[in-house]
């Protein structure tokens, strides 16, 4: 989640980060990386006695593609109190990684009673994912995650299943090189990826949904911000690392040239 608000607040937002980090100088260097970027780090909740996550992350360098090992203390997972409604109701759009669905699900119903939307990264299904997915305006899932809901479905029907059972606004698929697919209404809408010089994939999905969640509050039409956020994730995808390829809106403007919102 970092390597998104990251990406959101170089493309100009202002950016709140709810999260928990341990009591060690892994923790506080993770909160420094992200105040060097402007984001609004105030309400995350330190546990003394824990080991920050961290994860080693091995990039094949023929492919760009990557193999993620990960530890995270068990200090580090939600408890209730650890952060209050108001800093959850701050911003204008809720971006929820799926992690805690537990705790997930009562920070949307919060964010529903306030009227603000909604974006679920849907990756991993955990004990509450059923029960978060019909609370969620948008639904932004990748490939893997068509398994563990539809095995056998195709992205198309996987979506029409999101569609049907949960009832969200929007709801897409990301398939790496195949671009995006997504369903608004009784339409899909398929978005190429472009074509770039793959370095390394790590945090294009992140990416990906922080360009959503910008393209959302500049009002833009669907296929606009699946462009816009299909163009933030290639421009990643050029540089080793997360964060290190996150594009400001300058940036993204050169790149997209004549493709770009107007």
């Amino acid at each position: 989640m970092g390597t998104g608000f990251t990406a959101l607040a170089r493309l100009g937002l202002k950016v709140k980060f709810l999260g928990k980090v341990g009591g060690d100088s892994w923790g506080e260097l993770s909160l420094q990386l992200l105040r060097d970027e402007g984001v609004d780090v105030s309400s995350v909740v330190r546990e003394p006695d824990a080991t920050t996550q961290f994860a080693f992350i091995l990039v094949d360098s023929s492919t760009g593609q990557r193999t993620i090992m990960w530890h995270r203390h068990r200090d580090l997972y939600f408890k209730t109190g650890d952060f209050s409604r108001e800093a959850i109701t701050a911003g204008r759009v809720l971006h929820l990684d799926g992690h805690e669905a537990t705790y997930s699900i009562q920070a949307a119903r919060w964010a529903r009673e306030e009227g603000i939307p909604i974006l679920l990264d849907a990756e991993r299904l955990k004990e509450g994912t059923m029960d978060l997915l019909p609370l969620s305006d948008v639904i932004i899932a990748d490939e893997n995650f068509i398994s563990l809901i539809c095995p056998g479905n195709s992205p198309r029907e996987f979506l029409k299943y999101l569609n049907r059972r949960f009832s969200p606004r929007f709801c897409a698929v990301t398939l790496g090189e195949r671009g995006s697919l997504g369903l608004f209404g009784e339409e899909f809408i398929h978005v190429p990826a472009y074509t770039v010089d793959v370095v390394d994939t790590t945090g294009a999905g992140d990416l990906y949904h922080a360009a959503f969640v910008f393209g959302m509050l500049q009002n833009w039409d669907i296929p606009d911000i699946m462009r816009f956020s299909s163009a933030v994730a290639a421009m990643k995808c050029r540089h080793l690392g997360g964060r290190q390829g996150a594009p400001t809106l300058m940036q993204v403007k050169e790149f997209m040239g004549d493709d770009f919102p107007r």
